[in-house]
C-alpha cells in the first residue's frame, strides 16, 4: 500500500524545516507545519499550527488527530551558543533537540503505523564532531542520530521506517554568524570539497527522497548531506 500523503513537520515554519515544508508541498503532499515561528515564504497550501515541542500534550494532541501519516520530518531545533555550558541552557537545549524529536515520534506512530508513514529526524555534522562553543546542540545531535538508530530497531516490525539527515554548513539563520565572519568562513570553505554550501532546499530533496518509495529499503541510515565536509 502506498503511504499517505499526509505530513507532519515539526520546525516548518524556518530554515530547513521551511524548505522541506515547501518542497514536499509542491509534490502535493498535505503539510503540516508545527512550530513557533513562520518565515516569509510559507506556502499557501500548507498549514501551519503554533505547537512547542517540549509541550507535551499540545504535541501530542496535534498528532493525534492526523489519523494516518505518510510522514513525520523533526525540524524542530534550537541553538544557544555559548550560553550551552551552563547547565540549565545545555537542558533547554536538549529538551528541544531530543526529547522534542522522541515525544514526537511517540505521539505520531500510530497514525504513521495506519499511514505506511516514516520518520526522517534532522541530525546534524556535530553528530560527529565536538562543538566548542555549542556543547549542547552537538550532544543533541549525536543523540538524534543514536535515537534514530534505536527507534529503527524498535520499530523495525511496524512497517515505520526511520533515517535521519545529517546535515553539513547550510545557509540559514543559525548560520548567519559564521558566514559573516570572513576568517571562519574561509576556514570552512576549504575544507568543503564540493566547494560551497548548501541551500536549504538541497537538505529538504534528500528528506523527500527518504521520505518516498524510492527509499522503501532504508531504514536506520543517518544521510551525510554537507558536500563531502566529513570525507575531508
Amino acid at each position: 500500500m502506498p503511504p499517505s500523503r499526509n505530513v507532519v513537520v515539526t520546525g516548518g515554519g524556518t530554515g530547513i524545516g521551511l524548505a522541506t515544508t515547501q518542497l514536499l508541498t509542491e509534490r502535493g503532499w498535505q503539510v503540516t507545519a508545527a512550530g513557533l515561528e513562520r518565515e516569509e515564504g510559507f506556502p499557501q497550501a500548507a498549514r501551519f499550527v503554533e505547537v512547542d515541542v517540549t509541550d507535551v500534550a499540545a504535541l501530542a494532541h496535534l498528532l493525534e488527530e492526523v489519523q494516518e501519516l505518510g510522514g513525520l520530518v523533526t525540524c524542530a531545533g534550537t541553538i544557544q551558543y555559548s550560553r550551552e555550558w551552563d547547565a540549565a541552557v545545555f537542558e533547554k537545549v536538549m529538551a528541544v533537540n531530543v526529547t522534542g524529536v522522541l515525544t514526537s515520534c511517540a505521539a505520531a506512530r500510530d497514525a504513521l503505523q495506519r499511514g505506511n508513514g516514516s520518520v526522517v529526524n534532522i541530525a546534524s555534522m556535530w553528530s560527529w564532531f565536538g562543538n566548542p562553543v555549542a556543547p549542547a546542540y552537538g550532544t543533541s545531535k549525536g543523540a538524534v542520530a543514536a535515537l534514530t538508530r534505536s527507534l529503527a530497531v524498535a520499530w523495525g516490525g511496524t512497517g515505520i521506517r526511520v533515517n535521519a539527515v545529517a546535515p553539513g554548513w547550510v545557509e540559514t539563520r543559525i548560520s548567519e554568524g559564521a558566514r559573516s565572519d570572513p576568517a571562519r568562513r574561509a576556514r570552512i570553505d576549504a575544507r568543503i570539497p564540493i566547494g560551497r554550501w548548501a541551500a536549504t532546499v538541497e537538505i529538504a530533496r534528500v528528506v523527500a527522497f527518504l521520505l518516498s518509495e524510492d527509499a522503501s529499503y532504508v531504514h536506520g541510515a543517518i544521510v551525510p548531506v554537507d558536500g563531502g565536509y566529513l570525507a575531508a
